[in-house]
């Protein structure tokens, strides 16, 4: 896992008690911006994995040789 998985976790995390505290406090700005936090986690954190199996790829190849 790298630093950008991680990152996106955090948010991830981060996000959903955003939302729940907008929904304890009837504040719909909060919950939005946690559901946002959320979405904006699972795309960095998509990116970490993808950007992980490309250095795995490389690394494959470099060790083939």
């Amino acid at each position: 896992m790298n630093k950008d998985e991680l990152k996106g976790k955090f948010d991830q995390v981060k996000g959903k008690a955003k939302e729940k505290a907008g929904e304890m406090t009837d504040s719909p700005e909060l919950q939005g911006e946690g559901i946002a936090d959320q979405a904006s986690g699972k795309v960095r954190e998509g990116f970490g994995a993808a950007k992980r199996k490309v250095s795995d790829t490389v690394e494959d190849l470099r060790d083939d040789d």
